[in-house]
């Protein structure tokens, strides 16, 4: 389809707006990182390397780190190894119920993350009775994160077909044998989008962790929202933010070079 030149600056002026609107916030943020104030003032009124000195030395920050980091890795492995075995039954097998099931596996990335915040606080709390840790935290970014991995495994199924799988079959391989070497060798990279995917939600999650954590407990998006307006802080916040931003980033831009244009994200 061609279009006229008034449409195609039309369309190119209302695109460059809304990056503008995403992406210029985030540019302030990384110029503060920089500068001299101790308040979120702009223009800065110099610039400087100390905030990144003093960020990578703050303890509170690295020990939060350490506990997205965790958090973030515990959840990707539950999600890949369900979000996969899900997929497969939905894909490979008919049974009653089929859709209806693909619709609650999906359902948890598509709900309010405060709703989902509140349904596993309430349930953690008064129907198992567990004290909210590290643990209901993973557990709580394994329901999204089920579906990243789940949404890249299915399309990969329905690209491959099934013809190699029954060809190893009638040349005798057993339903592991054939997952082994035939089915997992081509959902390698669709795990590996997938998986990144998955990372990089659970990392960056603050409203689900906020209602799911406990006290005692802080994740990285956690320490910079309670930060964010301490005094002096502001600058070691603005540091971290960004760090939190090319984390996120680097995954999903991965992720989207391997996963191929058939890739489904959140």
């Amino acid at each position: 389809m061609r279009l006229s030149r008034p449409a195609r600056l039309l369309l190119g002026s209302l695109t460059g707006l809304v990056l503008a609107i995403i992406y210029l916030p985030l540019l302030v943020v990384f110029v503060n990182s920089f500068s001299t104030s101790r308040n979120l003032t702009w223009p800065p009124p110099g610039f400087t390397l100390e905030w990144w000195g003093r960020a990578f030395q703050n303890a509170g920050a690295l020990s939060a780190l350490w506990t997205s980091v965790q958090i973030a890795l515990a959840s990707t492995l539950i999600a890949l190894v369900l979000g996969t075995l899900i997929s497969m039954a939905l894909q490979r097998f008919k049974f009653f119920g089929r859709d209806f099931v693909n619709l609650l596996v999906i359902l948890p990335i598509a709900l309010p993350g405060i709703v989902t915040g509140i349904a596993l606080n309430n349930f953690f709390r008064t129907i198992l009775d567990v004290r909210l840790g590290i643990m209901t935290i993973i557990v709580a970014h394994a329901t999204f994160c089920i579906v990243t991995v789940f949404n890249n495994v299915l399309a990969r199924l329905r690209r491959m077909g099934t013809s190699l799988e029954e060809a190893s079959a009638d040349l005798g391989a057993g339903v592991w044998t054939t997952f082994r070497l035939v089915t997992f060798p081509q959902l390698r990279s669709a795990l590996f989008a997938g998986g990144l995917l998955a990372f990089a939600l659970s990392f960056d999650e603050i409203i689900v962790t906020t209602f799911t954590a406990g006290a005692g407990l802080t994740t990285l998006p956690i320490w910079i929202l309670d930060n964010l307006f301490r005094p002096n802080q502001a600058p070691i916040v603005n540091v971290i933010a960004v760090v939190l931003v090319l984390v996120s980033i680097i995954p999903i831009y991965i992720a989207q070079r391997i996963g191929g244009p058939e890739q489904v994200t959140r």
